[in-house]
């Protein structure tokens, strides 16, 4: 048969198996759970994000908040379009654009699970 008491690990008296905290001296038994996820303060629209990194990449990371990021992006993407002349941008480039859409979508979905703070 399981015991309804339990003992103060402070003062050591009797109390109740629910209790919280100890009637006789006040300390907390139960601790306090720690919240791990936090609220986004903004929500984001993953589709909003997509699109405006479909017509410029890097431009759905400003929006999620990225801004260094997406000014990264936007960088790298005029270099991967200049080496069009050489050729090799005709593989880079929708390889690049394309990760860079799905890039800003996830993010914009993550800031509003609260995974990742925006900014």
């Amino acid at each position: 048969m399981e015991s309804k008491t339990k003992y103060c690990s402070n003062c050591g008296s009797q109390i109740d198996i629910n209790a919280e905290i100890c009637p006789k001296c006040g300390v907390r038994i139960v601790p306090v759970p720690i919240l791990t996820r936090t609220l986004p303060t903004e929500r984001k629209s993953e589709g909003f994000a997509a699109v405006l990194s479909f017509f410029i990449p890097g431009l759905g990371q400003i929006y999620n908040g990225q801004i260094g990021k997406g000014i990264v992006m936007i960088i790298a993407g005029v270099f991967i379009a200049l080496s069009m002349i050489l050729l090799i941008g005709l593989i880079l480039y929708p390889i690049y654009w394309l990760w860079n859409i799905y890039d800003a979508y996830s993010t914009a979905k993550k800031i509003n699970a609260g995974i990742v703070q925006p900014g």
